[in-house]
């Protein structure tokens, strides 16, 4: 068994990392249709997606559901501990795991995970830990190269592209 789930980190990962507030206090976040499109076909393969994040945001649970990502977890302080939990409720091992992240709070995920994935605009920090830095940014296809990535990395290109032929 290979890669079985992808666990994506938000804000830096999914978003370019800026957060907007209107003038009613809401906030307004941007996701690259990309990494969308990549994240829902991957689910379509059969495979796993998790969310974890350390803010709150109805916005990214939103976009969570559009993309059919069933494992989403908000407001975490620490990542590895959450994912561990959400492991072994899914009977896998940290060896099936592929994580992306761009910061210090991703640290320990991304070190633990069998493939650490981070964006070209990651803090240096986690560039050190990371096996693949990405020639994307954060929420300008970073996700979707990772995915893509890993079906050469699973040899699932053919599957992945007959969900559109």
């Amino acid at each position: 068994m290979g890669i079985e789930l992808i666990v994506l980190d938000v804000d830096g990962t999914l978003t370019d990392g800026k957060i907007t507030y209107i003038q009613n206090g809401d906030e307004v976040k941007s996701f690259c249709v990309k990494d969308g499109l990549a994240i829902a076909s991957w689910v379509k393969l059969g495979r796993k997606v998790a969310i974890i994040t350390g803010r709150n945001s109805r916005i990214v649970e939103r976009r969570a559901k559009e993309l059919g990502i069933e494992h989403f977890f908000q407001g975490v302080d620490n990542k590895q501990e959450v994912l561990e939990e959400l492991l072994n409720s899914l009977n896998l091992t940290m060896q099936n795991v592929a994580s992306a992240g761009d910061d210090l709070n991703d640290y320990k995920m991304l070190k633990a995970s069998k493939l650490a994935f981070v964006p070209a605009n990651a803090s240096s920090y986690v560039k050190e830990v990371a096996d693949v830095v990405l020639s994307r940014d954060g929420g300008d296809g970073a996700v979707r190269e990772m995915i893509e990535r890993l079906i050469v990395h699973e040899n699932l290109e053919e599957e992945y592209l007959a969900l559109w032929q």
